[in-house]
């Protein structure tokens, strides 16, 4: 896996999905100030990087949910990876809306789903982890037997971390915060001395001591 994360973290920094920027950091919708914007969306306009993920992330389906029946994409950028894994393990698919239609039938959920099926959630980004559990409830209401996550990345925020736990639902990652930063500093995005910038970030977005350490 340790390959994997370092291959997937060196696509993801080599197209722009996920860029740093210590320096001069982006201000987010709340205000916090963030050293790194990301923008898994790229993927899907970078062929070799398309399939290193969704493989990637068929992968760690195999591996951690082999019982999988159906996948389900977060909306609106998990929709795509869940539909090329998909195809790629022969599975169903489908997706969670943010909310319900106000028309038609109303559906939230998109695509067949029956009642007691074994599901896996596909992501592309988690931080604080609310989004996915969201939809991770809404296919426990529809009956579904949630069996976990998978996504391109993650934080691993403190926050995502106990959300995750508290709603009894695991998720696998195929990079993380650290490795992109670690291998950013190899490949010379960001200098050596950043990289504990970044994790204090990583650690407490509120806290902005980072942009002057």
């Amino acid at each position: 896996m340790a390959n994997t994360e370092t291959l997937i973290a060196r696509d993801l920094l080599s197209i722009g999905a996920v860029f740093f920027r210590p320096d001069e950091p982006f201000t987010w919708a709340s205000g916090i100030k963030s050293p790194v914007y990301c923008d898994n969306r790229l993927t899907l306009t970078a062929p070799q990087v398309r399939d290193d993920v969704e493989y990637g992330l068929a992968e760690l389906i195999r591996e951690h949910y082999p019982e999988t029946e159906v996948l389900m994409g977060t909306s609106t950028a998990g929709i795509a990876h869940a539909a090329i894994t998909a195809h790629i393990l022969n599975v169903p698919m489908g997706y969670v809306r943010g909310g319900a239609k106000d028309h038609g039938r109303k559906n939230q959920i998109e695509g067949k789903l029956e009642p007691g099926q074994k599901v896996v959630v596909v992501e592309d980004l988690i931080s604080t982890g609310g989004s996915v559990i969201e939809v991770v409830d809404v296919l426990r209401e529809a009956g579904a037997e949630v069996l976990g996550i998978v996504s391109i990345f993650t934080y691993g925020m403190k926050k995502s971390t106990e959300r995750l736990a508290a709603a009894k639902v695991e998720n696998h990652s195929l990079t993380n915060f650290d490795i992109i930063a670690k291998v950013a500093a190899q490949l010379d995005y960001i200098r050596k001395e950043d990289i504990a910038r970044l994790i204090a970030f990583r650690n407490d977005p509120s806290d902005e001591s980072w942009i002057t350490a």
